[in-house]
């Protein structure tokens, strides 16, 4: 069965194949087929008159450089068209000559050559129109021109005098039937039917198809009515063929003839195939055409001359279309058109033309003939017939220098400037072509030369000598300079002149000659001598016999001629003025109506990052609503549970802003306590000495307000629930006022009015920073204007100011202090000698002056008195205990209750205290003996005052406390002496100097060198000596960096200038320096630059190569710790150029979209075609229907978000918004590749700059990713204080770091794609792998919340991790470096845990280490926030025998070391250390300092400390405030000739 059906189906190819075979034999032809495109018509030169071939030039070029410039001293194209060929129309030709034979001549023109395409890239030779001309400029603006656009030339040309500019034929040279045909194989398959070897006709079987959109035929719009576009236009093989209906007319003749051969061939030979007819009726019609043009149409041109006979094919005869023939010498037969044109049928009726209008006019108005889409007047194939029989009637104009108006004034234009100038466009062609002058084409055809214009013609001279002096004129009088077409008009006389009928003949001659497919040529094969003398009898007449309705009767027997006795002639000779007249000139312009939409879409395309910025804000709220309400969730009081005691009740604070939760207890000693949600108190007031108390109450809005004005006191405003909570308020203060003898006022008032008359917090401490202000202006004689001039208050504020009092929360705000401390109550019962529970101020002022102004004894002795309530001048130990307790509980919570009571005894034992029960002043001041110099400059730290001290706006220093200062300074023990134009930054009398002097003062034993050592002197330079030096250090701190710097930017500098150069000089071809230079300019320059900036930005973040590369010898020449800078510079000059980009192609747009076509064609070759059409595409056409525009604005969008959230606020906002946004950079890279594949301007080459950096990356990924998925088990979870979970987990194998490194981890329970980078805390040598994540932010919330006791409990084991890394930055150089200093604020102390650690090991095992010395400064708000710290810490003070560590703590909740509120905390430390050798604070040997490191001073000691050390290694991590200052105090050192600071830092 499978054999039979395998021999059924051979059997079946073999039949196939054999009738494959027989079509083949049947449909091969003889004889060689002509090519369409006209190549290898010359075997010897193939190219010779092909598509594309050069034009050949009789004479050299004429260029004003030799090359490619026209002449520019020419008279004026226009008023030379103007003066030459002005005239009245009507004048028959003297040989009647028909209008027929004109129209014929345009279609042998179009057969022949075309040169009329726009080049590219465009130039421009814009005719200047002279003001006041009737047509064009009839306001007399004087600033019109009539659009030329210079035609094509051959790219290789223009080079230089030796190959100046060649212009190219965009058809066939030879008389080859391609205005039949058309240039191409493809163009003439897109005619034909492949039926019968026939053309495709349209709806009527004899007209050609329409309406096809063929990109070759040319589409100009309709002058008379606008119309543009291809529908309605005729396709045929002549791209110009339907530049009016009278050419038209003549591609539908040979269209009908093609037809009519090919019918009769297959009549003849029914079994020829469709290309064996097509071929051989293809091959008659050429032959046809080719001898009615020579032989019937050529003489009738010449005036009876004729060519010589044929000689037969000369291979050797270069048949090129010479520019004199193609601009000049054919061009005489525009003066041969009539202004209109008849139509009559076989009976001689000359048929009515209906006009524009609707009016009927004799014959068809030349001028609102062009580019016709619709014409009720050529609607059928009968129309046609009409027209064709209408032209053969018709006498044509005279051959002479005369041109209808039709051609010079109304001939079409583009879209934008309708109406144009044929003779003036014909001059200014010539030049564009550089032709030689009419005087050397005479003399180079061997004709007399002729000195005066007059001898040109002298029988038109003696009947028009005017024309002959207006040209004259227009040339200087120079005969030499007359161009040549201008020359040829005026030498005609009834036909071409002497100059022109040589060039013509020469130019058909060589046609003939050279044409290997001639018709006569008989060793081509094509034709037999019979066909061929059959072909030379066929006349014009014949032809249209054969395609129309006409009869041999109605048409005359030569059809380019008419004399007496043809059948029908015309009515009369057509003139101008009894047809409708031209439409007038119209302007466009393309860019109306698109302004608005245009100018819109921009606005809204560079809002997209303010939409990105209202995204992330939303986002932004959204997880700060969810963090605070998974806050709310975690706290253990609520707001909404019913206070313990008290009324409920909200504290409104002020207009816009949120109301505070409260509750209000009316106490017996008749004080109102507000306690806040937490139970503490927020306010207290005391009644019991106020005579009056106004209680206003609100009247509406369901009466929820009450107000209580207190007199010295801001207004106490609540807002109740219900009425009745606030009827029980007013219940419970009523009773207490009416007992003591006391009126209470009561009224109410709406709401509004209620609020508006409220004295808030904020304005009550205006008035108390005044009061204050006033106080110290007193005591430091600080001018008035300083402290703050109430000369322009209003009287009210100003009584205010004096009369205020302040209450103790008051006083307790101004000192920074609690207002239940027991210094502040000890301070304030002091103060207030009249004791109603307010300071005046005068009370305020006694108490300021002793602490600002008052001795060491005058303070200690003011302290004591705070405590001697008795005053009797004795303390009892427990009074004295109690004054310790007060002095020490400033810290704020710093001590816990037992460090406090183990420093106190420390005190007492140290000064042998410990067995006395009664202390005097003396014993006190004995206690204080070592620290006078602390408590003489210590002072009341007014809150406010010390934020800006350098401002003047609060104090000035008198010139004699300058001179005090300077003295005490100079006189201090153990300092030095220092200028005082060396310390420019004095305070009041606690001088910041002071300050940092005694911070420098020789310490004890406790105190390391580093910190007492004078500042060395600084070497004195001029100022341009010292810039010279700091630019040195910048340079030898930051080489690297600069290097790698200026390669990465030189590179991009080099790709912009690059493509700016070859966009702007070199790529002529594109058509940029004529058209949107600037735009091109800038997009394609910073496309370059984009294109390397955001591929090599993924380098910088291959995380896992980095740490590799860290390891090898090209860390001393890449800072691979500033990768993560690198980025965001590389990533903001991306988007800057995307920015610039994104302007350019505005630009770009806005130029194309009121450029013509034949401009943008040029630019973008491969996406538009000039079609003739000129309208240019709509702006949303570039921006939604090109795959540039669309993929360009989404990348505008994507980077708009990426970038909005990759901001320092937006990144720490949401992290996880961010790590998504940035996730789209896979978006942005296929976008990117796609947005430049369409290659509308140059080939694409974001590829080439992406395949290298992005493999690198793959690679880095890859490497992550072969552990990211790999669940780490947590051993062990520990909830530190502060907010620090500590994790431990197992260390996965292989797993190789060093100290100071850093990973990355997903936490399974929320989310495997989300992670976050942390230090490791764990040191190498550990078998685990350690981590301590503070609680900052949503994330890190979370994860505490997941290792509470009640969450292991419900998931039953720890949550596991995923890891990633570990992944090297700058910590892990500390090694590298003989001295190296560790700056850790807060949780940015990790990195340093794992350093320490590791140091110990290092030198516990004695390994060799080129590190000697670390310095360790831990700056901690409190060390109770970080305990895990002081355990690392403890551990590296045990194990370092060769103390190589030098740990220093500084607490910056305390205030500065000489405020009064810290001096006694001083103290008690200092004494402390000296009896147990450790920190009171931290249990440590380590120094505890209060306040901020003073980094300068403490880097300059170093250098003398380290005198032999060079470089010394900074590594900072914390707050960015943190690392600001430590770069800032290493910028400022390495501006000296010593030992320099290198910083370290990292960014996650």
């Amino acid at each position: 069965m499978d054999l039979r059906k395998s021999a059924w189906s051979f059997s079946v190819m073999v039949v196939l194949l054999g009738l494959l075979v027989i079509q083949i034999c049947q449909s091969k032809n003889d004889w060689e087929v002509p090519r369409c495109d006209g190549w290898y018509n010359n075997l010897g030169h193939p190219n010779r008159g092909a598509v594309g071939s050069h034009l050949m030039r009789l004479m050299p070029a004429r260029y004003s450089d030799g090359v490619s410039h026209p002449i520019p001293s020419h008279p004026n194209p226009r008023r030379l068209s103007r003066s030459l060929t002005s005239g009245p129309s009507g004048l028959p030709s003297a040989h009647n000559q028909t209008v027929l034979s004109v129209f014929f001549g345009y279609h042998l023109t179009f057969e022949i050559f075309d040169s009329r395409m726009p080049g590219c890239p465009p130039e421009f030779m814009n005719i200047d129109i002279p003001m006041g001309d009737p047509v064009f400029d009839p306001s007399s603006t004087g600033d019109v021109q009539l659009p030329f656009h210079r035609g094509p030339w051959d790219k290789d040309s223009s080079q230089s005098p030796n190959n100046p500019r060649v212009q190219v034929n965009l058809v066939t040279a030879w008389i080859d039937g391609s205005s039949i045909y058309g240039p191409s194989s493809s163009w003439s398959d897109t005619l034909r039917s492949f039926s019968g070897g026939l053309l495709a006709s349209g709806p009527q079987w004899n007209m050609p198809k329409q309406d096809g959109g063929r990109s070759g035929m040319w589409s100009a719009p309709d002058p008379s009515t606008g119309q543009h576009g291809s529908t309605g236009l005729y396709e045929l093989g002549n791209a110009w063929a339907n530049e009016n209906v009278f050419t038209a007319a003549e591609g539908i003749i040979w269209f009908r003839y093609h037809n009519h051969l090919a019918s009769q061939l297959q009549q003849e030979h029914p079994g020829w195939s469709d290309e064996k007819l097509f071929q051989h009726a293809r091959k008659t019609v050429v032959a046809t055409f080719q001898n009615i043009a020579l032989y019937e149409w050529l003489p009738v041109y010449l005036g009876n001359r004729t060519l010589p006979p044929y000689p037969g094919y000369q291979k050797f005869v270069d048949p090129g279309i010479s520019p004199e023939f193609e601009v000049a010498a054919i061009r005489l037969g525009i003066t041969a058109v009539p202004p209109g044109v008849y139509m009559r049928n076989r009976t001689c009726h000359f048929r009515k033309v209906v006009n524009i209008d609707g009016s009927l006019s004799p014959a068809l108005r030349l001028c609102n003939s062009f580019w016709k889409r619709e014409s009720v007047n050529i609607e059928t194939g009968q129309d046609v017939d009409d027209l064709l029989m209408g032209m053969a009637s018709q006498i044509a104009e005279e051959m002479d220098n005369v041109v209808v108006e039709d051609l010079r004034d109304y001939m079409y234009g583009p879209l934008r400037f309708s109406r144009s100038d044929l003779v003036a466009l014909t001059i200014q062609r010539g030049r564009d072509f550089g032709l030689p002058t009419y005087s050397e084409v005479r003399r180079a055809l061997d004709l007399p030369p002729v000195k005066t214009f007059q001898e040109i013609n002298p029988e038109l001279n003696s009947s028009n000598p005017q024309l002959f002096r207006d040209v004259a004129e227009l040339y200087g009088g120079d005969v030499s300079k007359l161009e040549l077409f201008p020359g040829g008009l005026l030498e005609a006389l009834h036909g071409p002149g002497p100059v022109f009928s040589s060039v013509v003949l020469d130019q058909f001659e060589r046609i003939r000659n050279g044409d290997r497919f001639w018709f006569e040529n008989r060793q081509n094969g094509l034709f037999t001598d019979s066909e061929i003398r059959a072909i030379r009898n066929v006349t014009y007449q014949d032809v249209l016999v054969a395609v129309t309705g006409a009869e041999a009767s109605d048409v005359q027997e030569h059809a380019f001629l008419w004399k007496d006795g043809d059948p029908c002639p015309q009515p009369a000779q057509v003139i101008a003025s009894v047809l409708h007249p031209c439409t007038q000139l119209t302007t466009l312009n393309y860019f109306d109506g698109s302004k608005a939409g245009f100018g819109i879409f921009v606005v809204c395309l560079f809002l997209f990052p303010l939409v990105s910025l209202l995204v992330a804000l939303l986002v932004a709220y959204i997880r700060k609503s969810r963090y605070t309400k998974f806050q709310k969730r975690r706290m253990a009081v609520k707001r909404t549970e019913e206070p313990a005691s008290g009324i409920a009740a909200y504290e409104w604070l002020g207009p816009k802003k949120p109301l505070q939760s409260v509750s209000v207890e009316v106490e017996e000693k008749r004080r109102v306590r507000v306690f806040d949600h937490a139970g503490s108190v927020v306010r207290c007031l005391n009644l019991c000495n106020q005579t009056n108390l106004n209680i206003l109450l609100s009247n509406d809005h369901h009466q929820k307000v009450l107000l209580l004005k207190v007199p010295k006191e801001y207004d106490l405003v609540l807002f109740f629930e219900d009425e009745n909570r606030r009827a029980e308020l007013v219940k419970q203060l009523s009773p207490e006022v009416e007992g003591m003898g006391q009126q209470i006022g009561t009224r109410q008032m709406r709401e509004k009015d209620l609020l508006s008359g409220a004295l808030t917090r904020e304005q009550r401490a205006q008035i108390v920073e005044t009061f204050i202000r006033h106080a110290f202006s007193k005591v430091l004689e600080i001018e008035k204007r300083d402290a703050g001039d109430m000369g322009g208050v209003a009287r009210k504020k100003t009584r205010q100011v004096l009369q205020c009092e302040l209450a103790a929360t008051e006083f307790a705000d101004a000192l920074g202090l609690k207002p239940d401390s027991l210094f502040v109550d000890s301070m304030f019962t002091l103060a207030d000698k009249d004791g109603n529970g307010y300071l005046s101020f005068q009370e305020f002022l006694d108490v300021i002056v002793i602490f600002m102004k008052g001795s060491s004894e005058e303070k200690s002795k003011l302290m004591f008195s705070m405590h001697d309530i008795g005053g009797n001048g004795f303390l009892s130990k427990e009074d004295f205990t109690r004054m310790l307790s007060s002095f020490i509980e400033i810290s704020n919570g710093a001590l816990s209750k037992s460090q406090a009571d183990e420093g106190i005894q420390a005190m007492l034992k140290t000064a042998g205290f410990e067995d006395k029960e009664l202390i005097t002043w003396e014993d006190f001041h004995f206690l204080l003996r070592d620290h006078e110099k602390e408590l003489q400059f210590s002072e009341l730290n007014v809150k406010g005052l010390e934020e800006n001290p350098f401002n003047f706006k609060f104090f000035k220093v008198s010139h004699s406390q300058r001179k005090q200062l300077a003295k005490e300074l100079r006189l201090s023990p153990g300092t030095k002496s220092v200028p005082l134009k060396r310390r420019p930054h004095i305070l009041h009398s606690t001088n910041v100097a002071v300050r940092q002097e005694l911070r420098r003062r020789q310490r004890n034993k406790y105190s390391p060198k580093v910190y007492v050592k004078a500042r060395r002197d600084q070497y004195k330079r001029n100022p341009v000596q010292q810039k010279i030096q700091e630019f040195k250090r910048f340079v030898e701190n930051y080489r690297r960096h600069i290097v790698c710097f200026l390669v990465v930017y030189g590179i991009v500098a080099g790709v912009i200038i690059e493509r700016s150069y070859h966009y702007a000089l070199q790529a002529d071809s594109t058509g940029v320096p004529e058209t949107s230079m600037a735009g091109i300019i800038v997009s394609r320059g910073s496309a370059a630059a984009i294109s390397f900036l955001f591929p090599y930005m993924l380098l910088t973040v291959c995380r896992n190569i980095i740490t590799l590369f860290r390891e090898t010898f090209l860390n001393r020449y890449i800072p691979f710790d500033a990768a993560i800078d690198f980025h965001r510079f590389m990533a903001m000059t991306a988007i800057l150029m995307t920015v610039i980009h994104s302007l350019g192609h505005v630009v770009n747009l806005y130029i194309f979209s009121i450029s013509d076509l034949n401009i943008l064609a040029c630019l973008f070759p491969k996406v538009l075609v000039n079609n003739g059409s000129e309208l240019p595409l709509k702006w949303s056409w570039w921006f939604f229907q090109t795959v540039p525009g669309m993929t360009g604005v989404l990348l505008l969008f994507v980077l708009a978000f990426m970038y909005v959230f990759a901001s320092h606020l937006f990144r720490r906002i949401s992290f996880r918004g961010f790590w998504i946004t940035h996730y789209l950079y896979v978006v942005v890279y296929i976008l990117t590749v796609v947005h430049g594949s369409f290659a509308l301007l140059q080939a694409p080459r974001f590829y080439i700059y992406l395949i290298p950096p992005a493999l690198i990356f793959l690679l880095d990924k890859l490497i992550s990713l072969s552990r990211k998925k790999v669940e780490i088990p947590v051993l062990r979870a520990e909830l530190l204080p502060s907010g620090v979970t500590h994790l431990e987990f197992k260390r996965p194998q292989g797993f190789v770091y060093r100290s100071g490194q850093w990973v990355r981890i997903a936490c399974l329970m929320l989310g495997t794609d989300e992670y976050h980078p942390f230090t490791l805390t764990s040191a190498p040598h550990e078998e685990t792998l350690s981590l301590h994540i503070r609680a900052v932010g949503p994330w890190t919330s979370h994860l505490r919340e997941l290792y509470t006791e009640d969450s292991l409990v419900e998931l039953g084991a720890h949550p596991k991790l995923y890891l990633d890394g570990p992944f090297g930055e700058g910590h892990q150089e500390w090694i590298d470096f003989e001295v190296s200093v560790l700056v850790g604020g807060g949780i940015g102390v990790t990195p340093f845990a794992s350093i320490l650690k590791d140091l110990v090991v290092k030198s516990s095992n004695k390994a060799k280490i080129q590190c000697k010395k670390v310095y360790f400064i831990w700056v901690t708000r409190t060390q109770r926030q970080f305990e895990w710290v002081s355990d690392i810490i403890r551990e590296v003070e045990e194990m370092d025998t060769l103390e190589l560590v030098s740990v220093h703590i500084y607490i910056t909740q305390l205030a500065e070391k000489f405020d009064l509120r810290t001096t006694m905390l001083y103290v008690c430390e200092r004494h402390f250390q000296k009896v147990w050798n450790r920190s009171l604070f931290t249990g440590l040997r380590s120094i505890t300092h209060f306040g901020r490191p003073p980094f300068v001073a403490f880097f300059s000691s170093l250098q003398e400390v380290h005198p032999e050390v060079h470089k010394m290694g900074v590594f900072s991590c914390g707050p960015p405030g943190l690392t600001k200052n430590v770069e800032k105090a290493c910028q400022h050192m390495n501006k000296k000739d010593q030992a320099h600071f290198i910083h370290h830092y990292e960014n996650f």
